[in-house]
């Protein structure tokens, strides 16, 4: 995933530009840059964030920059902004999305006479080959109208030119694109937590496929928005700040609704409901007001050290860190029966080592609630995940084991209630050790987000695609 933000000001942007992007940390863990431009002179930094924080990594190079336009970027993949200058000019890019398609773009590309110079591990920067197919539009209108017809996967972008910035929302929506306004500036964003702070109030959603040019005063439609979109229902479920809106619906607001539906609904008998950090407390609220049992903070974030997600490079540290950063509040656990809210399930060591510390704390019974339905298909889409292969899901081993095939029934062990997502339910349920387990149906989250169902990506829980 990743998150970028954009500002156009009468006046110095880097300050907000330094803040903008910070408040999309929450989104990526790996990359981070900014550009600005001033009098058609581009200025670009760009720092690894893996063991750091966006602002200590950054705040030295501020002095370097000038300019009343600028973009950033915080990434889980490439290093960003890139900064271009072909036959449509100059321009600075920065992109969030996946390419499915790089290494077949890359031959046809290289046949054709282009030349990549951003490579990390032998492979090309995805930016870059964005990039380069802009480069082959007449206009900007037309290059990106070339990564949206091309392009295999999801991509939306910011580009700086030496007049304004342009907005390109992937073609079916994926990740969103909303646009804030005060008096003499305008600013873009992915997450829309960047602008209360910064005193901007959101004025428009860019649509699916939409191209808009952003100026300090105006914004001009370079293209209409396509009829359909699937916007990622995980920005809802896990990835979003809890103050952030997509589409004018709030994050937090879709997690309680959530919460409260499933709450409503379970006759399970327990002494109170926790969250588990971060994600899981909107959930948790919203199921304790719907059960009409108290909320608790049973597990506690360690802040100081772990305030914002940190992802390192091998699976069995990824473990660690997820352990370290949760402390089980045991004053409050000892003897109770408790109901913890999560947001996903994805491979399940995680929840199992961290159900295992819960009845080392003496925990009577702990029962799971998870705010989506089981994730049954990796995502093609934003890499939501960092799942590599459909074996890493918990979903697929344990549909292995019941079939001898990992691929078989899918359809079923999606669809809720039915015996084989029963059967399935109930191996996860074992293999955690939990009292008991429960997740909410696609249905209660399409109706928590708000959205259409056709309008809204469910890939990872049923294998729908609109592609």
């Amino acid at each position: 995933m990743g998150g970028f933000f954009g500002v156009a000001k009468h006046d110095e942007c880097i300050n907000e530009l330094f803040y903008g992007v910070d408040y999309n940390s929450h989104m990526g863990t790996k990359r981070a840059g900014i550009a600005t431009c001033n009098n058609g002179v581009f200025t670009r930094s760009i720092h690894n964030i893996e063991n750091s924080y966006f602002r200590s990594k950054f705040e030295n190079d501020l002095k370097d920059f000038s300019g009343t336009k600028g973009i950033g970027v915080i990434s889980d993949t490439d290093a960003q902004p890139i900064i271009v200058n072909c036959h449509l000019g100059k321009f600075a890019i920065v992109t969030v999305g996946r390419i499915n398609n790089i290494g077949e773009l890359e031959k046809e590309l290289l046949a054709k006479g282009h030349h990549f110079c951003e490579h990390s591990y032998d492979i090309i920067n995805p930016t870059e080959m964005i990039a380069a197919l802009i480069c082959e539009g007449s206009d900007y209108v037309t290059g990106i109208n070339n990564v949206y017809n091309r392009v295999k996967g999801s991509c939306s972008m910011l580009l700086l030119t030496e007049d304004s910035i342009i907005a390109a929302r992937d073609k079916l929506g994926r990740t969103p694109i909303i646009i804030g306004k005060k008096d003499g500036a305008h600013a873009i964003t992915s997450e829309t937590c960047a602008f209360p702070n910064l005193d901007y109030n959101i004025c428009y959603n860019v649509g699916p496929a939409e191209i808009v040019k952003v100026t300090a005063d105006s914004i001009e439609q370079l293209k209409a928005p396509g009829e359909k979109m699937q916007i990622c229902s995980f920005l809802w479920v896990y990835y979003g700040y809890p103050v952030c809106e997509y589409e004018n619906r709030n994050v937090d607001r879709m997690r309680y609704d959530a919460g409260l539906k499933m709450g409503q609904a379970d006759d399970t008998e327990v002494d109170f409901v926790s969250g588990v950090p971060d994600s899981g407390i909107g959930m948790a609220l919203g199921y304790a007001q719907g059960k009409g049992v108290p909320y608790q903070r049973g597990l506690v974030k360690y802040t100081p050290t772990w305030p914002r997600s940190f992802t390192p490079s091998s699976q069995e540290r990824r473990e660690l860190v997820a352990k370290m950063k949760l402390i089980p509040n045991k004053a409050l656990l000892n003897g109770k029966r408790v109901i913890f809210c999560d947001d996903s399930i994805v491979r399940g060591t995680q929840l199992r080592d961290n159900v295992k510390g819960l009845f080392d704390c003496g925990v009577k019974e702990a029962h799971i609630r998870i705010s989506c339905p089981p994730l049954i298909y990796p995502c093609h889409y934003i890499n939501f995940t960092a799942s590599k292969s459909e074996m890493e899901l918990i979903t697929r081993r344990v549909i292995k084991e019941l079939e001898g095939d990992h691929n078989k029934n899918l359809e079923e062990y999606s669809t809720t209630d039915s015996p084989k997502y029963c059967a399935m339910v109930e191996k996860i349920r074992e293999k955690l050790g939990l009292t008991s387990l429960k997740f909410n149906s696609i249905e209660t989250i399409i109706e928590a987000i708000g959205l259409p169902k056709d309008k809204v990506c469910t890939h990872c829980f049923d294998g729908s695609s609109f592609d």
